[in-house]
């Protein structure tokens, strides 16, 4: 499957390539319109970077919080340090335990949410960041002689940029 993702200017600039495809007798059911007054980044499917970074946060923290905690009370049982003399060898063992999951969660933290935010998002934000200027996404999705016909009509209306995408999971 391949897509083609051109962004026009304005309203008039979308509509007038829209129906120039359609007028080229191209499935439209295969063409989307993005924009205020049609689809939303949202509904077409483009992924939102910061959610992709929480969601990858809570994946990190899963894991991460309960092995710092394991990891922090060994570590203390293995050397003995004695954080704080009132709590005793089992209560430093749990602050050390304690310590050790707060650095799992901070690696969660940033380490989840840095490389979400850095890789996760492809060129998603900034299409949604054209969409938030005012910009209008024409999409089609289809085969790649499809998407070739597509791009070969909508050069004729100078958009912005126009990119073409091949699905890896259609391969």
């Amino acid at each position: 499957m391949n897509y083609l993702v051109a962004v026009l200017s304005d309203r008039i600039a979308a509509e007038e390539a829209y129906t120039a495809l359609e007028k080229e007798s191209l499935p439209m059911a295969q063409i989307t319109i993005l924009g205020k007054g049609y689809k939303n980044a949202d509904d077409f499917g483009l992924i939102d970077p910061n959610l992709q970074a929480l969601k990858q946060v809570k994946q990190f923290a899963y894991w991460l919080i309960p092995f710092g905690f394991v990891s922090g009370y060994t570590f203390n049982v293995l050397t003995a340090i004695e954080v704080f003399s009132w709590a005793g060898s089992l209560g430093n063992h749990i602050i050390g335990g304690v310590f050790g999951a707060i650095a799992g969660a901070m690696g969660s933290f940033f380490v989840g949410g840095g490389a979400g935010l850095a890789f996760a998002s492809g060129d998603a934000l900034p299409y949604r960041n054209r969409l938030n200027q005012g910009k209008y996404l024409i999409v089609v999705k289809g085969s790649e002689v499809l998407t070739q016909q597509a791009t070969r009509i909508i050069r004729k209306f100078e958009p912005e940029t126009l990119q073409g995408y091949a699905d890896p999971s259609s391969f």
